[in-house]
């Protein structure tokens, strides 16, 4: 919520420059105006109230102009589209309209009588004093559940208007005739952040929830909204990044990542934790898990209940998992191969601590990547050091960018470089704000209506708060990944060129397990599927979980939540065969992998408690701050 993008009284049909400080002092002022109006109509605050409220939204507003002060100078390459996206628009609706004129005044003419259906509506209803309103075509839009949206005329106008808009510019947009099929899905994103971004709900004239909460707390709600703002933006060094959760809820290794181990290694890069074992005998060969290093590992011990790391305790594995260091500048130069170069340390650090020559190992979501090149160096230098890989979410095929397809192309890419010239690093922000605006409603324009607009406090949801814990991408790594193996592909094509080989899809040989989720946006199940055919072992299992990035993966069997697919097909047919042929199993896919792991994870001998270590899990690196 930058700006407010409707025009302001006084404007005279001028065009203005977007000013969000200026927007912020205009909400200010009608805060102090709306309060002022509920005194005088006997809906709100006594005088006294109002004198205090009105003063706590002036010592607000400095305070707010203050922390907008402090915001470092903004990154146009980052912050929206390049002109090339807008050229390839414009061209697009040129020849639209020269070759198909007819058309686009018929799509015109069509939106008028709407509108104007619309408006007659409302009016008819306004003379009857009741609405009977038509079925909604989108009825299960939660933005729209509070009833004054179909029962008030008003309301029930916004949003009908507010739908036939979106029709039309999606219509519009689908119109184009543009170059390729990369042009017409960043047309396709833009135009759907715009719909979003001027949705009714997310201006308080036009949000009864809002409306409704100021009256019944006499304004209190906006005053506590703004509240939350201004904490915001002071947390966040002058950007507007809404807070998902209560920060002050959670401590990881108090309440959240609490099982015990100990961590018995540290590097500049990694801290390696060992879990203590809760049955009397483990199987032989240890366990390393690499979780992901832009978000944390705590992801996979939120809770007792859904721990993932305390499951496969009781399943008898000797567990080992990495924590990453949350980067500063002094890590700008460190690349892939430095990643590349832990996971083996770890590795060796494992084996000497276990005795075990072999091991086994799980890679999540980009960790995933990375251990599936690790995989593939190993291969060729003929270490057999891996008896079997697990990959969760993994994408090593990037030959369809799906959602991210807006974000990988050169002008954003370009933007991005800038960044790290400029910080040495990705910056953890910049990074939240690009996977939240894939799913905007939910992510951005839903938090900040009940945060800034409800003055409602950011839930304790543990989830929430993981999601927030950000972290900063070496400036270095962030670019190889980006160009060599998002745009280029060239670890599925020509070889990702590293540590002085050219590593190759088909060179990961090792018996494989990859789990995907039905409904991840970040890494999509086919892309996985993909992935995982195009590589060169003959063992291999792919398991396709109900839900998301996240809830697919951390589904605990005592839930009973959420089911998964298996497949005996042999991967040379396509992924739309493979889940044709698919069989559907109730419950959690971990028992399942768990078996698989077993099978792979030698006899049982007696568990192994961790030495004496550097201090206790969850270690230091894991509480470091994005700054």
């Amino acid at each position: 919520m930058d700006a407010n993008p409707e025009p302001q009284a006084g404007d005279q049909g001028a065009e203005k420059t977007p000013d969000p400080i200026r927007d912020i002092q205009d909400s200010q002022q009608e805060a102090a105006r709306m309060l002022s109006r509920m005194a005088d109509m006997g809906h709100g605050p006594t005088a006294q109230k109002l004198a205090e409220n009105i003063e706590r939204i002036e010592g607000l507003g400095q305070r707010l102009m203050q922390a907008f002060g402090s915001r470092s100078l903004p990154n146009p390459g980052v912050e929206g589209p390049g002109p090339d996206l807008f050229m390839t628009a414009t061209s697009a609706f040129m020849k639209t309209l020269s070759e198909h004129p007819t058309r686009m005044l018929e799509t015109q003419v069509s939106y008028w009588a709407e509108t104007l259906t619309n408006y007659s509506r409302a009016q008819q209803a306004l003379a009857k004093g009741q609405l009977s309103a038509p079925e909604d075509e989108n009825a299960d839009d939660r933005r729209f559940s509070n009833p004054l949206w179909k029962s008030h005329p008003y309301f029930n106008l916004i949003k009908k208007q507010y739908q036939t808009n979106a029709r039309a510019l999606r219509d519009a947009a689908s119109e184009l005739q543009l170059p390729d099929q990369i042009a017409r899905r960043r047309v396709d994103w833009l135009t759907n952040q715009i719909i979003d971004m001027m949705a009714p709900t997310n201006f308080l004239a036009t949000n009864p929830d809002a409306l409704e909460k100021a009256i019944e707390t006499e304004g209190e709600s906006l005053v506590r909204g703004l509240e939350n703002l201004v904490r915001d933006v002071e947390m966040n060094g002058g950007e507007m990044v809404v807070s998902l959760a209560d920060r002050n809820a959670f401590a990881v290794g108090d309440n959240i990542g609490t099982a015990p181990g100990t961590v018995v290694h540290r590097a500049p890069l990694y801290e390696l934790i060992q879990y203590a074992p809760t049955t009397d005998k483990v199987h032989a060969l240890p366990l390393i898990i690499f979780p992901p290093w832009i978000n944390k590992f705590y992801i996979l011990d939120l809770k007792p209940q859904n721990s993932m790391i305390r499951w496969l305790l009781e399943q008898g594995h000797t567990l080992f998992i990495v924590s990453w260091k949350n980067p500063g500048p002094e890590l700008s130069e460190t690349g892939m191969e430095d990643y590349i170069a832990a996971y083996l340390d770890a590795m060796d650090r494992v084996r000497d601590l276990t005795g075990q020559e072999k091991l086994n190992a799980v890679g999540y979501c980009i960790a995933g990547t990375t251990l599936s090149l690790t995989l593939a160096l190993l291969e060729q230098r003929g270490d057999k050091r891996i008896n079997s890989a697990t990959l969760f979410t993994t994408l090593t095929d990037f030959s369809d960018q799906g959602e991210f397809t807006s974000f990988l192309q050169n002008d954003f890419v370009s933007g991005i470089a800038e960044e790290v010239k400029r910080h040495g690093l990705l910056r953890a922000h910049l990074m939240s704000r690009t996977m939240s605006f894939l799913r905007a409603n939910d992510l951005v324009w839903g938090p900040a209506i009940r945060s800034y607009m409800m003055g409602e406090a950011p839930p304790a949801f543990d989830l929430l708060f993981w999601n927030g814990d950000s972290t900063n991408l070496p400036g270095r790594m962030a670019m190889q990944y980006l160009h060599g193996l998002c745009q280029e592909n060239a670890f599925a094509g020509e070889g990702f060129e590293i540590m002085g080989r050219r590593l190759h899809i088909s060179d990961v040989k090792v018996p494989l397990c990859a789990i995907a989720c039905e409904t991840d946006h970040i890494a999509p199940w086919k892309d996985c599927w993909r992935g995982v055919a195009a590589m060169g072992t003959r063992d291999r299992t792919f398991i396709l979980s109900q839900s998301g990035h996240i809830a697919g993966i951390v589904n605990p069997p005592s839930k009973k939540k959420y089911g998964h697919y298996v497949s005996d097909d042999d991967f040379t047919s396509g992924h739309e065969e493979w889940r044709e042929s698919a069989s559907f199993h109730e419950g959690s896919w971990w028992p399942r992998w768990g078996e698989w792991l077993a099978e792979r994870a030698g006899q049982m001998v007696d568990a192994r408690m961790p030495e004496d270590g550097l201090e206790p899990a969850p270690g230091s690196y894991v509480h470091e701050r994005a700054g």
